[in-house]
């Protein structure tokens, strides 16, 4: 059986390896360390298909350690035990090298076997994971080793791994390829910088082209017929989830419609309607808020229409709300007003609800107080009148501040020239 060609392929020096120059470059810490020959304890953190597990098996194979490998999706306590067992022995006399792939799969206790190893040396780990590792790894673990992250690939990375492969494959079946710079490019931005991605493709491209005296054609619409969508290094429970809907939100505050549509376009296409439904209707009222109002119940008709169409035609109300809110005025004062008096209520600061707003129309015998004494705004003039609201505690505490737009200065005012009176 064959293994794919990305397997076949992968670098074995860390010359080979295409992109994450911020770590790999010569002279760069990392590298040096490496070279050096004494291995570090390390997290390699980033998407797949990006180097971690060519990186890792790089520095394993070079280390002359003795080398075990793991997959955090399979391994149980039992197999970790077995690593450690070896601690000590003749097989391990030049250490212990555990590579551990996708790490975040360990429960708790099963990372927490590795700290006692870790911390003596006995056992040197390089774990990769696709997931953040300080929201996945137990914190004592990550206190002793390094965590780099590995970044995804640029088009010109994935291009020079496209065609260190075409080589490779040219060798190999002693046949010419050709790939059309059109293939090449729309093969290098479709695989979203995932270079096993990419490799399969090519694979599946190359086994289906046409073959005329012995040269194998690649054209751009071979390549449209085996490109994967480049955003699909996205799941609803990943990372890559939480970065794009905040990317979504934060576009939008900062009144930007361009960057606005297109993290809108990248949570559609990764067929997550409903994160988006949601993330506009909170934008609508923590980001734009009191000074357009009217936001809030137009992103509810958008959201409504939505759900209604469903995609593909779905994308186009949501998209209008996106727009709208990222070039409408923005306030956050309510958003503010309602974290302060929460900030307060937990912190204890509160008291009894002031006798005349309490849902009580009689006395009792024992009543300090007698009479409501409630005063109804509606029976004075512009409907107000001065009265307390807030306990005794939080008499005078101010948590709403009028924002700086034509709208909220437009009610500041009006309720300044009504309670001057």
């Amino acid at each position: 059986m064959q293994s794919p060609l990305a397997d076949r392929l992968r670098p074995h020096t860390l010359d080979e390896v295409c992109g994450q120059q911020h770590l790999l470059a010569p002279g760069r810490v990392f590298r040096k360390t490496i070279e050096s020959g004494r291995v570090p304890s390390m997290i390699f953190y980033g998407p797949s298909g990006v180097g971690k597990t060519t990186v890792a098996r790089i520095i394993a194979e070079n280390s002359g350690m003795r080398l075990h490998r793991l997959n955090g999706t399979s391994a149980g306590t039992a197999d970790i035990k077995s690593v450690m067992a070896e601690i000590g022995t003749f097989q391990s006399s030049n250490g212990l090298l555990l590579y551990l792939d996708e790490i975040q799969y360990l429960n708790k206790k099963q990372q927490q076997s590795l700290l006692e190893c870790i911390e003596d040396g006995s056992i040197t780990l390089i774990a990769s994971t696709t997931e953040n590792p300080y929201f996945y790894i137990y914190n004592a673990l990550l206190s002793r080793a390094t965590v780099f992250e590995f970044k995804p690939l640029t088009p010109a990375d994935v291009r020079t791994g496209l065609c260190n492969a075409i080589r490779k494959i040219e060798q190999a079946d002693q046949v010419k390829i050709e790939a059309s710079d059109e293939a090449l490019e729309l093969l290098s931005t479709a695989c979203g910088g995932d270079m096993r991605k990419a490799l399969g493709s090519l694979e599946f491209a190359v086994a289906g082209a046409a073959e005329k005296d012995g040269v194998r054609t690649l054209t751009k619409e071979d390549i449209k017929q085996v490109a994967q969508r480049s955003s699909q290094h996205y799941d609803k429970s990943d990372d890559m989830h939480y970065d794009s809907i905040s990317a979504l939100q934060k576009s939008i505050r900062g009144s930007d419609p361009d960057a606005a549509v297109h993290y809108l376009a990248r949570i559609l296409e990764s067929g997550d309607m409903l994160s988006a439904c949601r993330r506009l209707l909170v934008i609508a009222s923590e980001d734009v808020g009191l000074a357009y109002p009217q936001a809030i119940a137009i992103t509810k008709a958008c959201v409504d229409s939505a759900l209604q169409l469903g995609m593909p035609e779905a994308r186009i109300p949501l998209a209008d709300a996106a727009v709208l809110l990222a070039t409408a005025p923005k306030s956050n004062s309510a958003y503010n007003a309602i974290n302060a008096a929460i900030s307060d209520l937990r912190r204890g600061k509160t008291g009894p609800i002031p006798r005349q707003l309490q849902n009580k129309h009689f006395d009792g015998e024992d009543a300090e107080q007698k009479g409501q004494n409630y005063l109804y705004p509606h029976s004075y003039p512009n409907h107000w009148v001065e009265q307390q609201y807030l306990p005794d505690a939080l008499k005078n505490t101010r948590y709403y501040e009028y924002g700086e737009n034509k709208t909220e200065q437009a009610a500041k005012a009006y309720w300044e020239k009504i309670k001057s009176r």
